[in-house]
C-alpha cells in the first residue's frame, strides 16, 4: 500500500472568511466541518477524494502570519487575457500584490486576505489540464533529496528533478503538480500550509507512518493530542505534514 496526497491544510485567522475568498477564487463550494475552526473547500460534482483535485481545509489558528510561506499555490490561466482577468477578479475579492523578491517575471504574485502568498501563473502548456490549481509549490534546500523522499512516500510520479527544482504529479496524470523549488531561506516557524495524505482504502495509517519514518520523516508534537485520527510528522527538511485515516 502507499499514500496519496488528498488535500492541503491552510491556517487562517478566520477559517470562514478565508474559506469564502478561496471558494470564490477557485469557483469551488465550501462547507463547515467544525464551526469557527475548519472550513472545507471542494469542487462541485466530485466525490472526495478524487485524484484530479487536491482539496483545501482552512483551519483557524491563533498565531498570526509572520514570515513568507514556504508552501503556496500557483493558479492556472489559459491566455494572457484570462491571466489579466483573473488577477483583477482576485484583487476585487480582496487579494493584494505581493513582493517576495520575484523581480520581472511572467507570473503575478498576490497575497490572499490573510497574507498567504500565491501566484497567478502565465499560460503554460503543462498547466493546461490541471484545473484551477496548477501546482502546490514548496520551498526546499535540496530538491533532489526532497524528491527522493516524496517520490517514495506517496504514489505520485516524479517527472523532473534538477539541483534547482523537482516536479511530481499524481500517478494518474491528473490534477495539480507538486513543485519543489530550491530557496536559500531557512525554515524558522511552523508552516501555515501543509500537505495531508491518506492511505488507500484497506491501508493502515500506523503501517504508513512507520514506512515514512523509515524514509526520513520524524514525529512532531503540535499540541494535537493522542486521540486525533491523524499523525503529525515532518519531512527531512522539517516541513509538517499529516497522515490521515484511510478513506
Amino acid at each position: 500500500m502507499t499514500l496519496r496526497l488528498v488535500q492541503i491544510a491552510m491556517n487562517a485567522q478566520d477559517d470562514s472568511a478565508l474559506g469564502r475568498f478561496w471558494a470564490e477564487a477557485l469557483g469551488w463550494g465550501s462547507s463547515v466541518e467544525v464551526p469557527g475552526v475548519v472550513t472545507n473547500l471542494e469542487p462541485e460534482g466530485l466525490a472526495y477524494p478524487d485524484p484530479a483535485v487536491v482539496y483545501i481545509d482552512v483551519i483557524t489558528v491563533p498565531e498570526p502570519k509572520t514570515v513568507k510561506n514556504r508552501v503556496h499555490l500557483d493558479l492556472a490561466t489559459t491566455s494572457p487575457a484570462h491571466h489579466a482577468e483573473l488577477v483583477a477578479r482576485l484583487q476585487d475579492l480582496g487579494a493584494t500584490p505581493a513582493d517576495v523578491g520575484q523581480g520581472d517575471v511572467p507570473w503575478t504574485v498576490l497575497a490572499d486576505p490573510d497574507g498567504n502568498e500565491f501566484c497567478v501563473a502565465e499560460p503554460r502548456e503543462d498547466y493546461r489540464d490541471t484545473g484551477p490549481i496548477a501546482a502546490i509549490v514548496a520551498d526546499c534546500m535540496d530538491p533532489r533529496a526532497m524528491a527522493r523522499f516524496w517520490d517514495q512516500a506517496m504514489d505520485w510520479t516524479l517527472h523532473e528533478v534538477t539541483d534547482d527544482h523537482a516536479v511530481l504529479r499524481s500517478g494518474q496524470g491528473v490534477g495539480p503538480y507538486l513543485r519543489l523549488v530550491r530557496t536559500p531561506d531557512v525554515k524558522t516557524v511552523k508552516n501555515r500550509v501543509h500537505l495531508d495524505l491518506r492511505p488507500y482504502p484497506g491501508g493502515d495509517r500506523a503501517v504508513e507512518v512507520a514506512r515514512v519514518r523509515a524514509l526520513g520523516a520524524a514525529d512532531i508534537d503540535l499540541g494535537q493530542g493522542d486521540d486525533v485520527p491523524w499523525t503529525c510528522l515532518v519531512d527531512p527538511e522539517g516541513n509538517e505534514f499529516d497522515i490521515l485515516a484511510p478513506a
